[in-house]
């Protein structure tokens, strides 16, 4: 009973701290990094719409395991098994969680808008912890980065170094 208690109190600990929550769906290839809160025992998440981060083999009813990094260190500090569940939009749930969600948005397009299109474009999912912690394996979980068109390898335009050594001069 007590390691369970620890258990608990540990998952809930470290994924209030944390910003950052590494999410496997059932059937998904890799975790996934997504922003998060944590609200009334689980874990809340918004995305699938435009301008939302993607919420990859995440359905309705289905397992993830949920991996929660240090925020000062950024290593691993547990992992756990959740079941999905998908809040129906304009439910005293979902009101509930969007309250708690709006205030963790950064860079909103739409600031007091964005409930709105949440309920319309979004999916807004909790991920409720089922069971102990999962032991962290020994080995790394390196894996290549998911696919994506944004990139920062771009040749430096040629007049740049030029530039910047001309505003050093005045």
């Amino acid at each position: 009973m007590t390691s369970e208690l620890l258990d608990q109190a540990l998952i809930e600990e470290a994924t209030k701290k944390s910003g950052l929550i590494w999410v496997k769906g059932a059937g998904a290839p890799a975790a996934r990094a997504l922003w998060h809160v944590w609200h009334e025992g689980a874990v809340c998440l918004v995305g699938d719409g435009p301008g939302e981060q993607p919420l990859p083999a995440l359905t309705d009813g289905g397992a993830a395991e949920v991996t929660v990094r240090s925020k000062d260190k950024g290593g691993r500090l547990v992992s756990w098994p959740a079941t999905v569940s998908e809040l129906a939009a304009g439910s005293p749930e979902w009101e509930a969680a969007v309250a708690e969600l709006k205030g963790k948005r950064l860079n909103a397009p739409d600031g007091e808008q964005m409930p709105g299109r949440w309920a319309r474009e979004c999916r807004v999912l909790r991920l409720v912890p089922t069971g102990p912690s999962v032991p962290l394996p020994a080995g790394s979980l390196a894996q290549r980065p998911v696919p994506s068109p944004a990139t920062t390898r771009q040749p430096i335009p040629a007049g740049l170094p030029r530039l910047l050594a001309g505003r050093r001069k005045k």
